[in-house]
């Protein structure tokens, strides 16, 4: 069967089970055969025979689950699972009216202390990083003296800048971590290497 074929085929298969709830029989690896396919639609060649062959045995070993659990009725929608009590709990707690609950003072001035401190800790790392001998157009020599002025100006202001710069920071990291995801996910799959003896 030619591989467009198939990934049409699986597509269509896994669109339908969505519309017929069967994607609850086991959420993550309904998601994880979903995204298998997304990918295998991205490729060509080898890796897409490698991808789609993966993808065939696990929508067959979910076609053979759906099976088992398939009703006298005949209807394929696997039962609701048993409520746990982590879920009985956060069901209460969404069902109670959150806003009637008084917001504690306590917690609005360890809120005040926390990000005090979290500031301070961070003007003391980017004073601790002032590099000796630097001219006087060296850009961290610039930020130094900025973050040192702003402390004495307005030391509200570098709260602000502070928490701007944290968040900034934040997310940069998270850009990074999905840069290199995409780059492991677009990684060809290597063939294994038989060793002579």
């Amino acid at each position: 069967m030619p591989m467009s074929n198939r990934g049409t085929r699986a597509r269509a298969t896994i669109d339908a089970w969505r519309e017929q709830g069967a994607d609850r029989l086991d959420a993550i690896r309904f998601h994880y055969m979903d995204t298998l396919e997304r990918r295998a639609a991205g490729h060509k060649g080898e890796v897409r025979r490698l991808l789609d062959e993966k993808l065939a045995g696990l929508l067959k070993a979910y076609a053979d689950d759906l099976r088992k659990t398939e009703k006298a009725d005949g209807s394929t929608t696997p039962a609701a699972p048993a409520r746990e009590t982590l879920g009985s709990l956060v069901e209460h707690m969404v069902s109670q009216n959150t806003a009637s609950f008084p917001e504690l003072a306590a917690l609005d001035t360890f809120r005040k202390i926390w990000s005090r401190l979290r500031n301070e800790n961070q003007l003391r790392q980017a004073l601790d990083h002032l590099p000796t001998n630097a001219g006087p157009l060296n850009s961290s020599a610039l930020v130094h003296r900025s973050i040192m002025l702003m402390r004495e100006l307005s030391p509200g202001y570098l709260q602000q800048f502070l928490s701007y710069v944290d968040a900034l920071s934040w997310m940069e990291q998270m850009n990074d971590a999905v840069a290199v995801a995409a780059k492991d996910a677009a990684r060809p799959v290597s063939a294994k290497r038989t060793r002579k003896k």
